[in-house]
């Protein structure tokens, strides 16, 4: 149960986290195009 509770919570700071680097949509769009990018040239 507390393992659970740990998880949960490690969860919620973490999205929080993300949240609170990107504010906006456009934000979050702009990280998610950065991210495939850089998977995108490590295949290469």
């Amino acid at each position: 149960m507390i393992k659970r509770i740990t998880v949960l919570l490690l969860v919620i700071i973490l999205s929080s986290a993300m949240l609170a680097g990107c504010n906006t949509i456009r934000g979050v769009g702009k990280d998610v195009e950065k991210a495939g990018e850089v998977i995108q040239n490590s295949t290469k």
